[in-house]
């Protein structure tokens, strides 16, 4: 029998909603379960909150005993990120006799120097310790080693890593149907706005100019979010070096997988890697090296992928790594196999989905040996 569920989104991300997206191809995978799972989102960006609690609370009423997830990041529910309202959504579904969930994607509150950044930080991490003791079950997207502080308890936590937001019949099948090529490609899918984006392209520019100078040509495919706002800077800082660079903005999930499916070697700086970053999972998931920094969430499955983990600083440590997977081909082979692996062992999304089912029906049954009082037969 098909047991009903619900995803609940909050104010949509643009230009492209990653929870969306990893919400629908949750909700594909999740059908081999007998789950279906169907997307509904809290317009109150739109409608104001009042009018998006009153729909809700009209919607809840058909969702008595079914599981319903609350897919929480702190600017889905506030725009500038002071989420409590999203207390109140998790209220009306429990008075609704709705079975909650939360699913982590933002796992730590926002950083900050200023006034404002603190308040903004401790807002959030109340909140985040609300949802936790009022849901049935959480769900976090990085080992629960990284969020000790927050995951204290096992008794309703668990983790399960993001996937990659890419066609899965296409992503590690993909790589193999493309011959070699005389030139090493690196791509670098998605760097961050602003400031931290300006320095994440001289990373980039350094690297590159570094492997250049013992190899000769290569070339460079930036795409994906703000790689656009940072061409000027990556065709000056590559200027003088022979390194052939392609741009693009946000891609169509098939034509991301095209570009990461011909290239050598995923370089993503967007901070340290982690099992809840999409877009390094991407690479993972399309069967290739990725070189990242290490970092507190860098555990679990992560290690198990083909992932060089360095340090940002110095740069030169950054430059080696590329330059060592890039002159080796068992290396980068080896480190191919294993992305292949761990792609098909945590990341693919039925794996995910497997996961999903699994700590669900864990749930109901335990809840149900709690309302009886003892152990169903």
């Amino acid at each position: 029998m098909t047991r009903q569920m619900v995803a609940l989104l909050g104010r949509r991300d643009e230009p492209t909603d990653a929870v969306e997206e990893y919400c629908r191809y949750l909700a594909d995978a999740l059908r081999a379960h007998d789950y279906e799972m169907n997307l509904v989102r809290v317009h109150w960006a739109e409608r104001g909150w009042s009018a998006a609690l009153q729909e809700l609370r009209r919607q809840a009423a058909d969702w008595r005993d079914q599981w319903v997830s609350v897919q929480y990041t702190a600017l889905a529910w506030s725009a500038r990120g002071l989420p409590f309202r999203v207390l109140q959504v998790l209220r009306v579904l429990r008075q609704a006799g709705a079975r909650t969930v939360v699913v982590y994607h933002d796992v730590e509150p926002f950083d900050g120097k200023r006034v404002v950044d603190k308040l903004r930080h401790a807002v959030q991490l109340h909140v985040m310790r609300k949802l936790l003791r009022r849901a049935d079950l959480a769900i976090f997207t990085v080992p629960l080693n990284a969020v000790r502080s927050l995951a204290a308890s096992t008794l309703h936590t668990t983790f399960i890593p993001v996937g990659a937001n890419l066609p899965p019949a296409l992503s590690v099948n993909e790589k193999r149907r493309h011959p070699a090529r005389e030139v090493l490609r690196v791509s670098v899918f998605g760097i961050t706005g602003g400031n931290a984006g300006r320095r994440e392209a001289d990373r980039i520019i350094k690297a590159m100019v570094f492997a250049a100078s013992r190899i000769g040509k290569l070339e460079l495919h930036a795409f994906g979010r703000h790689a656009d706002d940072c061409e000027d800077q990556l065709r000056e800082g590559l200027r003088d070096s022979s390194v052939d660079l392609q741009v693009k903005g946000v891609l169509p999930a098939d034509d991301v997988v095209a570009e990461l499916s011909t290239s050598d070697v995923l370089l993503f700086v967007r901070g340290p890697i982690s099992t809840r970053r999409g877009s390094a999972v991407a690479g993972i998931a399309c069967g290739l090296p990725v070189i990242a920094e290490g970092g507190p969430e860098s555990s679990g499955p992560i290690e198990e992928a083909g992932v060089v983990k360095v340090r940002i600083e110095p740069a030169r440590e950054l430059a080696e790594a590329l330059l060592r997977v890039l002159t080796e081909p068992s290396y980068r082979a080896q480190l191919a196999e294993q992305s292949r692996i761990a792609h098909e062992r945590y990341f693919s999304w039925p794996a995910i989905a497997a996961r999903y089912a699994e700590e669900l029906q864990r749930k109901s049954y335990s809840d149900t040996a709690g309302a009886s009082g003892r152990a169903p037969r």
